[in-house]
């Protein structure tokens, strides 16, 4: 909870308590009380912002303040009730602030995690159209490809910019993104507007950190079904340590996207075979391809943008979360300009042809991997095409394994602890989609072991903790490749 909401609730309690216990006579402590309680009242809608979570709160308070400068004044009629009313009263209202309060706590209004690089973070949205692509997932035959992206990029700040929001900023424009987001959630919208609170560590379009060389360049995808909106975390922290990260959302496989006339897509993938898979895999391998492109043209002054030459395109990484991880697999595999890849959780969606991967590639699995590839290993020789695929992308981790790449797991992890979704509740805990690990820890442990293999295959330094087990990070496991 904030700190105005932390004041909020104990002031609320505290005119409880003079309301039961003390003394009418005792006015200047009620008074006081009153007055110092509509002080924090209305600072913590005014600076920090109404919350349904806290409307018993609110109802509560501005009642409280009512009857206790009313009682204390002397102008109101001593009602006497019998004790056993006024506690139960008094329990059913403790109960219901209570209720409204862990509301508060476990649906919390957050800022993302610091970036722990000596940078800090600007961003900056694109909206880009592959004209030599249609758009299949539509049914309408003359739509054209259509990306949004993000990029995220060292910054001096100089303005003193503030921080920005998670999701946009312009009303209207949150409205309809939250609107799609919770009909995908099968929820009320309003049970969402408070993520309009939440908060990145970075700042938008602001002028990028001057540097005598160019930054080394990393593609980001999502999962499916997710957003850009999920990874920002490893965006800011890989663009805190000097890169320039473009997250993208992959359009009609996200919640949603929002385009800058106002345009809100939602999700329509077809994912039910591994046909299906390996079309979709295909057509988000293109969009990271048609990416890049884009991104040459910013680096080349093709676009008008403050880019121009501050790009690496000798040193570009890819990586994703998920079916966004084997896209990240599938681009290193086929696109010569990409050097080295992460797949966070991914299965892959391709791999017919893939064995002979000759670049730096890491897996980062879940904690639940190792009992997954035990269970698999009792069922590996059934004959059917799902453990078919399933076998050749084991021998894929092998064989990256075995050429100088990685396949590690973290223990206490499961699929989200790869996205920022841990930090929208704790509650998420309990539909199992993420671990034991603290979310901050987790995402800290990810954050770190990309960073070590980037700095080492895009700039040349680092590397130590992917060279094996580090007492840093003991939840971190390194797969050997016999066991695959």
């Amino acid at each position: 909870m904030r700190l105005f909401e932390i004041l909020l609730v104990l002031s609320c309690f505290a005119l409880l308590v003079d309301l039961l216990f003390i003394k009418r006579s005792a006015k200047k402590t009620g008074l006081g009380l009153a007055i110092g309680s509509s002080v924090i009242f209305v600072v913590q809608l005014l600076v920090e912002g109404y919350r349904w979570q806290l409307l018993l709160v609110y109802i509560m308070t501005a009642l409280f303040i009512l009857i206790v400068s009313f009682r204390h004044s002397g102008k109101m009629v001593n009602l006497k009730i019998g004790k056993l009313l006024k506690y139960s009263l008094s329990s059913l209202i403790v109960i219901l602030l209570v209720g409204s309060t862990v509301l508060s706590a476990y649906l919390p209004v957050f800022d993302l995690p610091e970036p722990d690089g000596p940078e800090k973070v600007g961003t900056q949205t694109f909206h880009f159209t592959d004209q030599n692509r249609d758009e299949v997932l539509t049914e309408d035959q003359s739509d054209k490809r259509e990306l949004m992206v993000q990029v995220w990029y060292p910054t001096e700040n100089r303005n003193n910019n503030k921080r920005g929001t998670l999701f946009p900023s312009d009303t209207e424009m949150f409205k309809k993104y939250i609107q799609s987001f919770s009909t995908s959630l099968k929820l009320p919208a309003f049970v969402l507007d408070y993520w309009k609170y939440n908060r990145t560590n970075s700042y938008e379009n602001v002028e990028i950190l001057p540097s005598t060389s160019p930054y080394p360049l990393v593609l980001l995808s999502h999962g499916m079904g997710t957003s850009r909106v999920l990874q920002a975390s490893q965006a800011e922290n890989l663009a805190s340590h000097g890169f320039v990260v473009v997250t993208i959302d992959h359009t009609y496989s996200t919640f949603a996207t929002i385009f800058p006339d106002g345009r809100v897509t939602d999700y329509k993938t077809k994912m039910t075979t591994i046909d299906d898979r390996t079309k979709i895999g295909n057509i988000w391998t293109e969009d990271v391809e048609f990416i890049l492109d884009e991104i040459e043209k910013l680096n080349l002054g093709a676009i008008e943008s403050q880019f121009k030459g501050k790009i690496d395109l000798k040193n570009i990484g890819v990586m994703g979360h998920s079916f966004g991880g084997a896209t990240a697999f599938n681009t290193t595999y086929l696109d010569q300009r990409v050097k080295a890849g992460v797949n966070m959780d991914g299965s892959l969606n391709e791999v017919e042809n893939r064995d002979d991967i000759n670049k730096p590639f890491m897996f980062i699995r879940s904690g639940s991997f190792k009992d997954w590839l035990v269970n698999f290993e009792n069922d590996r020789n059934s004959d059917n095409e799902v453990n078919k695929f399933l076998s050749d992308e084991l021998h894929i981790m092998k064989n990256v394994s075995e050429h100088g790449g990685n396949v590690i797991y973290v223990e206490g992890t499961q699929h989200f602890n790869f996205t920022d979704l841990q930090f929208y509740s704790e509650l998420i805990k309990l539909s199992g989609i993420t671990g034991d690990i603290n979310g901050k820890r987790g995402s800290s442990i990810v954050n770190q072991y990309v960073l070590d293999f980037f700095n080492k295959q895009l700039k040349g330094t680092g590397g130590n903790l992917i060279q094996g087990p580090s007492d840093m990070y003991p939840e971190v496991k390194f797969i050997d490749p016999e066991e695959l």
